[in-house]
Protein backbone atom coordinates (compact mmCIF):
# COMPACT_ATOMS: atom_id res chain seq x y z
CA UNK A 1 0.00 0.00 0.00
CA UNK A 2 2.74 2.76 1.06
CA UNK A 3 4.75 1.44 -2.35
CA UNK A 4 1.24 2.39 -4.53
CA UNK A 5 0.87 5.77 -2.63
CA UNK A 6 4.48 6.62 -3.32
CA UNK A 7 4.38 5.92 -6.85
CA UNK A 8 1.16 8.30 -7.19
CA UNK A 9 3.40 11.24 -5.02
CA UNK A 10 6.38 10.91 -7.28
CA UNK A 11 3.61 11.06 -10.17
CA UNK A 12 1.83 13.97 -9.40
CA UNK A 13 5.00 15.58 -8.02
CA UNK A 14 6.28 15.27 -11.75
CA UNK A 15 3.18 16.21 -13.52
CA UNK A 16 3.13 19.87 -11.38
CA UNK A 17 6.47 20.22 -11.44
CA UNK A 18 6.76 20.31 -15.49
CA UNK A 19 3.83 22.16 -15.59
CA UNK A 20 5.39 24.87 -13.62
CA UNK A 21 8.74 24.58 -15.46
CA UNK A 22 6.97 25.41 -18.36
CA UNK A 23 4.50 27.53 -17.84
CA UNK A 24 5.54 29.53 -14.64
CA UNK A 25 9.41 29.82 -15.15
CA UNK A 26 9.94 33.10 -17.27
CA UNK A 27 13.51 33.27 -17.37
CA UNK A 28 15.55 34.67 -20.86
CA UNK A 29 18.55 32.49 -20.18
CA UNK A 30 15.78 29.43 -20.23
CA UNK A 31 15.93 28.71 -24.04
CA UNK A 32 16.57 24.91 -24.18
CA UNK A 33 13.39 22.55 -24.50
CA UNK A 34 12.87 21.27 -20.69
CA UNK A 35 11.04 17.13 -19.87
CA UNK A 36 10.97 15.99 -16.49
CA UNK A 37 11.69 12.42 -16.77
CA UNK A 38 11.66 11.33 -13.31
CA UNK A 39 11.06 12.15 -9.90
CA UNK A 40 11.57 10.38 -6.54
CA UNK A 41 10.37 11.74 -3.36
CA UNK A 42 12.07 10.17 -0.08
CA UNK A 43 9.74 7.98 2.23
CA UNK A 44 9.70 11.06 4.93
CA UNK A 45 8.47 13.47 2.20
CA UNK A 46 11.72 15.66 3.07
CA UNK A 47 13.34 15.69 -0.76
CA UNK A 48 12.17 15.23 -4.17
CA UNK A 49 15.16 14.45 -6.88
CA UNK A 50 13.70 15.84 -9.80
CA UNK A 51 15.31 14.55 -12.88
CA UNK A 52 15.26 16.89 -15.90
CA UNK A 53 16.25 16.07 -19.83
CA UNK A 54 17.53 19.21 -21.51
CA UNK A 55 17.59 19.46 -25.41
CA UNK A 56 20.35 21.94 -26.89
CA UNK A 57 23.84 22.72 -27.18
CA UNK A 58 25.84 22.45 -23.91
CA UNK A 59 25.98 26.28 -23.29
CA UNK A 60 22.19 26.40 -23.30
CA UNK A 61 22.14 23.23 -21.51
CA UNK A 62 24.50 24.63 -18.65
CA UNK A 63 22.52 28.08 -18.40
CA UNK A 64 18.97 25.91 -18.24
CA UNK A 65 20.18 23.59 -15.65
CA UNK A 66 21.57 26.78 -13.51
CA UNK A 67 18.28 28.53 -14.04
CA UNK A 68 16.49 25.31 -12.78
CA UNK A 69 18.47 24.98 -9.68
CA UNK A 70 18.09 28.58 -9.24
CA UNK A 71 14.34 28.68 -9.36
CA UNK A 72 14.29 25.27 -6.84
CA UNK A 73 12.80 27.40 -3.63
CA UNK A 74 9.70 28.93 -5.89
CA UNK A 75 9.14 25.39 -7.83
CA UNK A 76 9.11 23.83 -4.07
CA UNK A 77 6.28 26.86 -3.21
CA UNK A 78 4.21 26.15 -6.10
CA UNK A 79 4.21 22.54 -4.92
CA UNK A 80 2.95 23.56 -1.69
CA UNK A 81 0.46 25.79 -3.09
CA UNK A 82 -0.51 23.04 -5.42
CA UNK A 83 -0.37 19.19 -4.09
CA UNK A 84 -1.60 18.90 -0.44
CA UNK A 85 1.34 16.79 1.55
CA UNK A 86 2.30 16.64 5.25
CA UNK A 87 5.92 18.25 3.97
CA UNK A 88 6.76 20.02 0.86
CA UNK A 89 9.67 18.34 0.01
CA UNK A 90 12.83 20.33 -0.76
CA UNK A 91 13.43 20.02 -4.52
CA UNK A 92 16.76 18.94 -5.86
CA UNK A 93 17.46 19.08 -9.71
CA UNK A 94 19.22 16.38 -11.16
CA UNK A 95 20.67 16.09 -14.86
CA UNK A 96 19.42 13.22 -16.61
CA UNK A 97 20.88 12.14 -19.37
CA UNK A 98 19.96 8.66 -20.50
CA UNK A 99 18.56 9.93 -23.44
CA UNK A 100 21.42 10.83 -24.55
CA UNK A 101 23.73 8.01 -23.71
CA UNK A 102 20.74 5.87 -25.94
CA UNK A 103 20.92 7.74 -28.85
CA UNK A 104 25.03 7.19 -28.22
CA UNK A 105 24.36 3.00 -28.15
CA UNK A 106 22.43 3.24 -31.02
CA UNK A 107 25.07 5.18 -33.26
CA UNK A 108 27.06 2.97 -31.73
CA UNK A 109 25.02 0.05 -33.08
CA UNK A 110 24.04 1.27 -36.48
CA UNK A 111 28.39 1.40 -37.03
CA UNK A 112 28.89 -2.12 -35.89
CA UNK A 113 25.99 -3.32 -37.73
CA UNK A 114 27.39 -1.40 -41.20
CA UNK A 115 30.65 -2.22 -40.28
CA UNK A 116 29.07 -6.32 -40.13
CA UNK A 117 27.57 -5.76 -43.49
CA UNK A 118 30.82 -4.49 -45.16
CA UNK A 119 32.58 -7.05 -44.30
CA UNK A 120 29.86 -9.73 -45.03
CA UNK A 121 30.20 -8.46 -49.01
Amino acid sequence: MAKYRGGRINEEVKKEVSNIIQHEIKDPRMSAMVSVTKVDVTKDLRYAKVYVSIFGNEETKNNTLAVLKNSSGFIRREIGHRINLRYTPEIIIELDETIEHGMHIDALLAEIKERESHDNE
